[in-house]
C-alpha cells in the first residue's frame, strides 16, 4: 500500500487523510497504539481457495492469525466511548473477525506441523490405537534388549527408528543372533539396524494406522479449507481494512514521535510556518524557523553568511510544502504549486536548496516557485 502511494490530487483527499491521521493520534494518546503485527498477507491462499485447492497447515494458520488480528482491532475500537465516533469508526465497524471459523482452525491446528487430536473423533481414535501399538512394540523390543542372551550382540541398548520402522542396533558379526529385516547400517558397516521378526507385524499395523492418520488429516484440512472458501471475500476484505488501519496508525505514531500537528489549508497561496523544523534533521539539533509568505508580501529573499541556515530554511519550506509536514502550532496553507531549485544553469525538480548555493524566488500570485 505504501509503495503505491501517490500525492493526492484534491484538497478533499488531503483533508480526509489528515483527519484519519489526527483521529489515529487521538486514539493512540487515549488507548495506546494499535498492534497489527499479525496482519498476514493471505491473498495467495485465497486465490488457491478460489480454484478449489486444499490449504496447508501454515496457510490456515496464516488466516487464523489474520482473524485474530481482526478481533484484536475490534476490541481496540471498543475501548472508545460507546457514543464516540470519528473518521476511523466506519473502518473498524466493517471488520468481521469470523470468530467461529477462527475457533475451528485453532481447535484443529496446534502448530505449523501438528494437528490436534481433537480435530475429529476419527483422528483421536486412530492416534489412541497408534499409542497403544507403539507401547506394545517398545515392550517387545525392550525384552530383546534386556535379554541376557542378546547383550553381547547389541551395539547399544537402545530402540531406534529407520525408515519409520522400529529397530535395534546389532553388531554385524551377530546378525544371525537376532533374526529380522535389515533396514540400515552404520557408515563403517559394523552396526546393522535390524527390525526383529517379532515386531514386523506390529510395525506393519503401525504403518497402516499412520496412513489412515494422514488420510484423516487431509480430510480435516479439506474441511477447513472449504469453510475458509465460503468466507473468502470477507477474509480478503478484512486484510484490506487491517492494512489500511496499519498505514493510518503508522502515520499517527510518526506524528506522535515527531510531535507533529495538523496543518490548515487555504487557496490564497499563503504559507505560515511557526517553529518549523526540517523533517530529516535530528529534532534535538535543528533550529526551528518561522516562515511567513503570501499574505503581506509575495517574494522572499534569504541572505546571510555561510552555514547560517539559508539552505536549511529553503529546504524546510520546500519539503513541508511538498509533503505537508507540520511541526508544533502553525498554519500551513497550500494550494498546489510547482517547486524548482536553480543551481547554476540547471533547473532541478523537486529538490529544494543546495549545500553551497541556492537561488529561490517565491511568487505565489503566479502560482509557482
Amino acid at each position: 500500500m505504501c509503495h503505491e502511494l501517490l500525492p493526492y490530487k484534491t484538497i478533499e483527499e488531503v483533508n480526509d487523510s489528515q483527519e484519519q491521521t489526527s483521529d489515529a493520534l487521538r486514539r493512540i494518546f487515549k488507548n495506546g497504539s494499535l498492534s497489527l503485527t499479525g496482519t498476514m498477507d493471505v491473498r495467495s491462499s485465497l486465490m488457491r481457495l478460489s480454484v478449489g485447492a486444499t490449504l496447508g497447515i501454515g496457510e490456515l494458520l496464516g488466516i487464523s492469525r489474520l482473524l485474530k488480528t481482526a478481533a484484536a482491532a475490534k476490541n481496540y475500537d471498543r475501548k472508545s466511548d460507546d457514543d464516540y465516533t470519528d473518521s476511523l469508526t466506519g473502518i473498524f465497524e466493517q471488520i468481521e473477525p469470523l470468530t467461529n471459523l477462527n475457533n475451528d482452525i485453532t481447535r484443529c491446528i496446534v502448530s505449523e506441523d501438528t494437528i490436534s487430536d481433537d480435530a475429529s473423533p476419527s483422528l483421536k481414535s486412530i492416534r489412541r490405537e497408534m499409542k497403544i501399538l507403539n507401547g506394545r512394540i517398545r515392550e517387545q523390543l525392550q525384552s530383546i534388549i534386556n535379554s541376557q542372551n542378546n547383550r553381547d550382540a547389541l551395539q547399544d541398548s537402545i530402540i531406534t527408528m529407520r525408515n519409520n520402522r522400529y529397530c535395534v542396533p546389532v553388531k554385524s558379526e551377530y546378525r544371525s543372533r537376532i533374526p529380522g529385516m535389515i533396514h540400515d547400517q552404520s557408515s563403517t558397516g559394523s552396526t546393522l539396524f535390524i527390525e526383529p521378526n517379532s515386531v514386523v507385524k506390529l510395525n506393519n499395523d503401525l504403518s497402516a494406522l499412520a496412513a489412515k492418520e494422514q488420510t484423516e488429516i487431509e480430510k480435516i484440512l479439506s474441511l477447513l479449507s472449504n469453510a475458509c472458501a465460503i468466507d473468502k471475500d470477507t477474509i480478503e476484505y478484512n486484510f484490506k481494512l487491517l492494512t489500511q488501519l496499519d498505514f493510518i496508525f503508522a502515520k499517527g505514531n510518526l506524528a506522535k514521535e515527531m510531535d507533529a500537528s495538523r496543518p490548515d489549508y487555504n487557496e490564497e497561496h499563503i504559507i505560515y510556518l511557526k517553529s518549523a523544523r526540517h523533517p530529516l534533521i535530528d529534532k534535538h539539533r535543528v533550529v526551528p524557523v518561522d516562515i511567513n509568505i503570501g499574505d503581506d508580501f509575495t517574494m522572499l529573499v534569504i541572505t546571510g553568511p555561510n552555514t547560517g541556515g539559508k539552505t536549511v530554511t529553503l529546504k524546510t519550506a520546500g519539503l513541508l510544502s511538498l509533503c505537508l509536514f507540520q511541526r508544533q502550532d502553525f498554519t500551513f496553507l497550500f494550494d498546489g504549486f510547482t517547486a524548482f531549485c536553480q543551481i547554476g544553469n540547471h533547473i532541478l525538480k523537486p529538490p529544494v536548496g543546495d549545500i553551497d548555493t541556492a537561488f529561490c524566488v517565491i511568487n505565489y500570485k503566479a502560482g509557482k516557485t
